[in-house]
C-alpha cells in the first residue's frame, strides 16, 4: 500500500518550500503521488512535473481556488489541471487580481499607520508568487508586530478589521465553472474549517455538487478522526469521493509535515485510484454528451 498526499503548497503561492523542493519532500517520505495545489496558480506545476519525471512520486497537477458561500469564504481543490490551457491561465489570471487588489489596499493601509513592511520582504526572493494572508502574518511575526501568525491573523489580518477588508466576492459557480470548464476535478476543501455543523457543511456540498462538485476532503490536518467518519458518510451520501491531504506549507506551517500533517495523517493511494476514475468517467461523459458549460 502507496500513501498520497492531495493538498500541498509551495512558493507559487503561500509554501516555503520550491515546487522542486515539495517534491523532493515527498520522496523521502515514500510517497506515491502528490498533488501540488497553489492558490490562484498553476505557476509551479511545470517545476514540480519536471522534479518528478525520473522519481517515484507521480505529479498530479492541482490548484486551490477560493470563493465566497453565503458570506464564509470556502477553497475548492482542483486536480488534473492543464497547465498550458490559454481558458484556464485567463480564469486564474482574473482571480488573481482580485487577490492583487485587496493585497494593495491592505498594504497601503499598513504604510499609512507606519508599519515598516514592504513588498520584497512579502515576496521572500520570488517575486512572481501568489501573496495570500499568511505571507503579511509572516513578515508581521517576523518585523514584531505579532509573536505569532496566528496572532498576526487576529489583530490584523482577519476580515472585516481594519488591515483586511473582504475581496471583491468570487462565488462558487464562477470557481466550478471554470474547473468544469477546463476539465479540472473539483473538490471542496477542509469542510471543517469553515465553522459550520454537518447539516450545514452537507447543504454546502449538496449545493456545490449541482455546480459540478465531485469531491470531499474528508482527510486533513484539522479534522479529528470523528469528524472524518463523519464527513465519509456525508460523502457517500451524497455521492462525492473523498479526498485527503496535509495541506502542507514548509515552515509557514512548522507542525505540517508533507504526508502525516501532524503525524497521523495517512492517505492511501487507494482513494487517488478512484478520483483517477472517476475523472476518466467524467472525461467520457463530458465528451460523448458535450454538457454545456463543461466542454
Amino acid at each position: 500500500m502507496n500513501f498520497v498526499d492531495l493538498h500541498t503548497h509551495s512558493t507559487a503561492s503561500d509554501g516555503t518550500c520550491t515546487p522542486e523542493e515539495v517534491v523532493a519532500l515527498a520522496c523521502r517520505e515514500g510517497l506515491g503521488a502528490i498533488a501540488l495545489t497553489d492558490h490562484d496558480t498553476t505557476a509551479g506545476i511545470a517545476r514540480a512535473k519536471k522534479a518528478a519525471e525520473h522519481s517515484a512520486v507521480e505529479l498530479i497537477p492541482g490548484m486551490e481556488l477560493s470563493c465566497v458561500y453565503k458570506g464564509t469564504e470556502i477553497h475548492i481543490l482542483g486536480f488534473f489541471a492543464d497547465e498550458m490551457s490559454e481558458t484556464l491561465a485567463r480564469g486564474l489570471a482574473a482571480f488573481r487580481q482580485i487577490r492583487d487588489d485587496r493585497n494593495q489596499a491592505m498594504m497601503n493601509r499598513f504604510l499609512e499607520d507606519g508599519f515598516d513592511l514592504s513588498w520584497e520582504e512579502l515576496c521572500c526572493g520570488t517575486p512572481d508568487t501568489v501573496i495570500t494572508r499568511a505571507h503579511f502574518a509572516r513578515i508581521l511575526t517576523e518585523k514584531g508586530y505579532a509573536d505569532s501568525p496566528g496572532q498576526a491573523f487576529e489583530r490584523y489580518l482577519h476580515y472585516g478589521g481594519p488591515y483586511c477588508s473582504r475581496k471583491e466576492t468570487v462565488t462558487p459557480r464562477q470557481v466550478l465553472e471554470l474547473m468544469c470548464t477546463c476539465r479540472v476535478w473539483p473538490c471542496l476543501a477542509h469542510p471543517m474549517q469553515y465553522h459550520m455543523d454537518y447539516g450545514q457543511i452537507e447543504d454546502l456540498a449538496l449545493s456545490l455538487k449541482e455546480l459540478g462538485l465531485r469531491g470531499l476532503e474528508v482527510y486533513h490536518p484539522s479534522h479529528n478522526q470523528g469528524q472524518s467518519s463523519r464527513l465519509q458518510v456525508i460523502a457517500k451520501k451524497l455521492g462525492l469521493l473523498p479526498s485527503g491531504g496535509s495541506d502542507f506549507h514548509g515552515a509557514a506551517k512548522p507542525d505540517i509535515r508533507i504526508g502525516t500533517g501532524r503525524g497521523s495523517l495517512r492517505v492511501t493511494d487507494s482513494l487517488l485510484h478512484d478520483i483517477k476514475e472517476d475523472y476518466s468517467r467524467w472525461m467520457a461523459a463530458l465528451t460523448d454528451t458535450r454538457q454545456s458549460g463543461c466542454i
